[in-house]
């Protein structure tokens, strides 16, 4: 019990420090932050104690594992054995590029597809109703958000003729909730390194991206209030029909170079940020020896230093709280790839125990809230708004630390309500 109280403190506390360093305390419309929270307690209801709703939830993660399952075809018949999973037939062990980041390549197109067919437009513009007349949003910001569910950069698209005239709140809000929530392209990548020992991560991973909508919201609107007058207040704007491909098959070699492009940009981004994290370890080990230091410093440990409060805030047991801290800390530079690879580590060594814990963690981690995605979004975006490159550069930082504070928020509200009893299989 003690625990879930904690969850709700955070839940408050993140709330709170997004508050004190807001740029106009005095123009905070709180009407807006108590539907953020009360959406996520909703959501967070009918994720963990609604039986219907768990239905639901376990037919969502069978599909995407049915899908993760047709995705290896492509890859064993390019791959062969490296193709092959540990333990399965012919692996020759755990290779990364082979074995997960092909599947970025067919959930894209997978995805592009059902845009095409309009299946995903309902849902999407559903959720976009939803954000719009609760929390009382710009139809734009609503839009841009509810795609975030199921693309990533490139749900600025769907917005591109209203990007040149939002105002700056409106700005960070579309850059933040691109932070805080996965792409369905991304997820199978993490699906696939969890699914062994977190049974129902797909269904989980899902509702965290769709928890983290309000709850980015509610950062944005405490970190630079809206002053000005959004040009689609009135309600939900229209689709770019320039955004549709011509035809089927034409939407799904899109999706699949844009997946390609995703998992080489993935793969990038881990050789360039791992290579010069490990430059500036070596660069802090030889200060620690030279300031005699027993153990050596790192950029991942100082990180977890820094987390370690918030890691804390989580509600999460104290024993697990240092590798809590830790993932959290190397999620910011090392990217959530990382982090969830290193979780499915702790999950199998048993230095991560308790299910509870890796439920919450795994709803924290949820989010592209690194370094990284800050050249990314704001480069993306600036590309279709080249007016407004200045202003989305000057709101880079400030979105990172949104997503950040709403992916924590996440984490608790997955702290309030799970118990982790039926959701986690450590199997070994």
């Amino acid at each position: 019990m003690i625990y879930r109280l904690i969850s709700v403190a955070g839940l408050l506390a993140f709330a709170a420090i997004a508050w004190l360093l807001s740029t106009n305390r005095r123009k905070v419309q709180w009407k807006t932050l108590a539907w953020g929270l009360g959406l996520q307690v909703v959501i967070g209801l009918l994720i963990f104690r609604l039986p219907v709703s768990q239905r639901i939830f376990l037919w969502l993660n069978d599909a995407v594992l049915a899908l993760l399952s047709a995705s290896k075809s492509g890859t064993e018949f390019l791959f062969g054995p490296l193709a092959a999973a540990p333990g399965e037939a012919g692996s020759v062990g755990f290779i990364l590029i082979f074995q997960v980041l092909p599947v970025a390549i067919f959930f894209s197109a997978f995805t592009a597809a059902l845009y095409h067919l309009r299946i995903l437009q309902w849902v999407v513009r559903l959720f976009a109703r939803v954000f719009h007349r609760t929390m009382q949003i710009s139809g734009a910001e609503a839009l841009c958000g509810a795609s975030n569910i199921f693309v990533g950069v490139e749900s600025a698209l769907v917005i591109r003729p209203y990007l040149e005239r939002m105002t700056r709140s409106e700005l960070l809000t579309v850059l933040t909730t691109g932070m805080a929530t996965v792409a369905s392209s991304t997820l199978g990548v993490y699906v696939a390194f969890l699914t062994g020992l977190f049974p129902q991560i797909a269904g989980h991973l899902i509702s965290a991206s769709v928890l983290s909508i309000p709850a980015a919201v509610l950062m944005t609107k405490l970190l630079i209030p809206e002053t000005e007058e959004p040009l689609t207040l009135a309600g939900v704007p229209d689709e770019d029909p320039s955004t549709r491909s011509r035809n089927l098959m034409s939407a799904i070699i899109g999706g699949a170079m844009d997946g390609l492009r995703l998992a080489a940009g993935i793969s990038a981004v881990l050789i360039a940020i791992l290579g010069l994290v490990a430059l500036g370890d070596k660069a802090l080990g030889g200060i620690s020896s030279w300031m005699g230091m027993t153990e050596p410093l790192s950029i991942t440990k100082i990180l977890s230093w820094m987390f370690y409060p918030f890691a804390y805030l989580l509600g999460i047991q104290s024993a697990d709280v240092p590798q809590a801290a830790h993932l959290l800390g190397e999620r910011v530079i090392l990217t959530e790839v990382v982090s969830y690879q290193d979780l499915a580590g702790m999950i199998s060594n048993g230095a991560v125990s308790d299910p509870r814990t890796v439920v919450i963690l795994s709803y924290a981690l949820c989010g592209f809230a690194h370094v990284a995605s800050v050249a990314i979004f704001v480069g993306g975006t600036a590309a279709l708004a080249p007016s407004r490159r200045d202003d989305l550069a000057a709101l880079g930082w400030r979105a990172l630390l949104a997503a950040t504070l709403a992916t924590l928020m996440t984490g608790c509200v997955a702290g309030i309500f799970t118990s982790g009893e039926g959701i986690l299989s450590l199997g070994q």
